[in-house]
């Protein structure tokens, strides 16, 4: 009897065992910006050429106003000397050799030697505008994105909802999860990458303001530097 009672505990155990090798071990996806991606939807389109266009004008851009914001050292003393001694065709010539923002609006004070000061103020005023705007070029753009990301991802958030309850209206009466967790997946998906293409152009944006803001500050500080050279007596 006891051997028989042995007998169907083994026998149980081994149906037990079978049956958890024969069960399916649910598997795990990996998430990869590339499935994120492809989850998004129609709207990811749109995002990605956003944030392409977002680094690319960064970069130029940041690469350009640095370049505006180096100065040669001792230019400012150079030109003054050279204005003492009465050499403007030198002076002339050491702003044609030096391709930055103050030496062409130097260079234009220069030419106007000679006339009025109101007359060279305006025209170092004039330069400075226009060195201004080349530097503030597709900066705009920048913002643009920043403010359209957002959107973007939050229009992706209601057609993915709107994707969701129209499968469960079509479903019927076999509503299945999956159903409604695809259009949220999808949704949130969109709705984080506008916001990262907004922020980063937002950042993107603000730095080069403020590297703009200080090119400006030194291109008034030698516009200024020129005009109280120009009053000063030559000795």
């Amino acid at each position: 009897m006891l051997n028989h009672i042995l007998l169907q505990v083994q026998m149980g155990t081994t149906q037990v065992a079978d049956t958890l090798a024969l069960t399916p071990t649910p598997s795990h996806e990996t998430i990869t910006i590339w499935s994120l991606a492809l989850k998004g939807g129609i709207v990811m389109i749109p995002l990605a050429i956003l944030s392409v266009v977002a680094i690319y004008i960064f970069i130029e851009r940041y690469l350009a106003i640095n370049r505006a914001s180096q100065e040669e050292t001792n230019f400012m003393n150079n030109i003054r000397d050279f204005i003492h001694d009465g050499r403007i065709d030198s002076a002339k010539s050491l702003c044609k050799n030096n391709q930055s923002p103050i030496a062409r609006m130097i260079a234009k004070g220069l030419v106007r030697i000679g006339r009025p000061l109101n007359d060279i103020n305006a025209a170092i005023e004039n330069v400075g505008k226009l060195e201004i705007s080349k530097l503030e070029k597709n900066i705009a753009v920048l913002a643009t994105v920043s403010g359209a990301a957002p959107m973007l991802g939050f229009l992706g958030t209601v057609i993915g909802m709107i994707r969701a309850f129209y499968n469960m209206s079509m479903a019927g009466n076999n509503i299945d999860i999956s159903l409604l967790a695809g259009g949220i997946y999808e949704a949130m998906v969109t709705t984080v990458t506008g916001l990262t293409v907004g922020i980063i152009g937002y950042i993107c944006y603000n730095v080069l303001v403020a590297r703009i803001e200080k090119v400006v500050f030194m291109l008034e500080a030698r516009a200024t530097e020129f005009m109280d050279l120009l009053h000063e007596p030559a000795s």
